[in-house]
């Protein structure tokens, strides 16, 4: 076996830590030290040291084992410290909201590893969350002195990374008897911001640096995300429970192709990327959300309605960029206005164009504008339970009966 002497700190033992950013580090050359606050698992990868990915495809699947890992329980702050005081390379995928929380240690491990004059340290940030890096940052210096601020600035990078792999929520069919069995689906790469590292530029599988690397946190949020939650919403609204079933139908396909190319002829306007591109990137979103195997369902990619229609995020952010642009995101709106549909059902609250009209300015802040009338006059085919055909078509007019607007 192949001694491995670079060390990895992968904050985060869930599906993405174990099932994607821990995968590659391991195959990489890095032992990796995982620390997460779920002691089970925690004292699970320390007394076998390994465990096993499944990758699924539509038909079959293959088992790799991923080697030389350890963990550390997260409540011991010490000892956290300590490992990225002395670690080669650092990741996290905690979800956004634990970042405040972390943030205390891993300024503490950038203290000692300040004090020992160590070398630059690259944190990938494998989080859902646009400008997570800046975020991740201003946290922590706040708790540095001026010298170690000052250091900190040189020497540590905050990388933000472009998550595609979908790991589903790993049921005990999934697991095969093995609680740390991860079942991932094949797509492995990983773009990460290229102008964001500091020192040398780690060399990680699949790793793909990219500049500017806007583009590609934009393409991830409002293609990949946005056109999965637009066929969860519609999945829920027609009862399928899994994502690849509601793909499947055409209907539902259609209106989260259409979503999906809108953002994409408004991100290619914005950035100047080729189409072309962006369309190959959409066919193999669509041939992945339909892989039966991976069990996803609607209810978990439909789930967290509150950051879903959140001002910047993957569905209102996308139809103010099409705006922006001069589209019309007709598509986009219907996804939008299906979230809307679904949080009042969720919350109990009856289906009217008041409590719809409530719901969208208090999670999106839209109050007025043509996307705010859009996505109210959507709403209200969702509320008289129409068919998604009837839902296609109005969409289709909207289209029709705006492209000749300037924005």
């Amino acid at each position: 076996m192949l001694f491995k002497t670079r060390n990895a700190v992968m904050y985060g033992a869930g599906n993405i830590g174990r099932g994607f950013i821990g995968m590659l580090l391991s195959q990489s050359g890095y032992n990796v030290t995982f620390i997460d606050v779920a002691k089970p698992l925690v004292d699970a990868l320390n007394l076998r040291g390994r465990y096993p990915v499944r990758i699924l495809d539509a038909d079959r699947h293959e088992d790799v084992p991923v080697e030389d890992v350890d963990a550390i329980d997260g409540t011991d702050a010490q000892a956290v410290a300590r490992a990225i005081a002395g670690a080669d390379v650092m990741a996290t995928a905690v979800g956004a909201g634990i970042l405040k929380i972390i943030a205390p240690t891993i300024a503490e491990g950038i203290k000692q590893r300040f004090a020992r004059g160590g070398k630059p340290l690259n944190i990938i940030i494998c989080e859902n969350l646009i400008d997570a890096n800046k975020a991740l940052e201003a946290m922590i210096l706040e708790h540095l002195n001026e010298a170690e601020q000052a250091w900190f600035f040189e020497n540590v990078g905050f990388v933000e990374a472009s998550i595609g792999r979908m790991v589903p929520v790993q049921t005990p069919e999934m697991q095969d008897g093995d609680p740390l069995r991860v079942c991932v689906e094949r797509y492995g790469y990983l773009p990460v911001d290229k102008d964001a590292f500091r020192g040398e530029l780690p060399q990680i599988r699949n790793m793909v640096p990219f500049s500017p690397f806007d583009f590609y946190i934009r393409r991830k949020l409002y293609v990949h995300n946005m056109g999965h939650a637009v066929t969860a919403f519609l999945g829920l609204y027609t009862d399928k429970a899994y994502i690849a079933d509601a793909i499947d139908d055409p209907e539902i396909g259609i209106i989260a192709l259409q979503a999906m190319l809108e953002s994409a002829e408004a991100l290619s306007l914005k950035y100047g990327v080729p189409i072309a591109d962006i369309l190959r990137h959409i066919q193999d979103l669509l041939l992945r959300f339909g892989n039966q195997s991976l069990g996803d369902t609607c209810l978990r990619v439909g789930a967290d309605i509150v950051r879903k229609l959140a001002p910047q995020d993957r569905l209102i952010g996308a139809a103010r960029l099409c705006r922006v642009q001069g589209i019309v995101p007709a598509y986009i709106c219907v996804g939008a206005a299906g979230a809307v549909y679904v949080y009042l059902k969720e919350n109990g609250r009856e289906q009217t164009q008041e409590n719809a009209k409530e719901a969208l300015a208090a999670l999106s802040g839209l109050t007025e504008g043509n996307v705010h009338a859009l996505i109210l006059h959507l709403y209200e085919l969702f509320a008289q339970g129409c068919t998604t055909d009837d839902l296609r078509r109005a969409a289709q007019r909207e289209k029709a009966n705006n492209s000749h607007e300037v924005v």
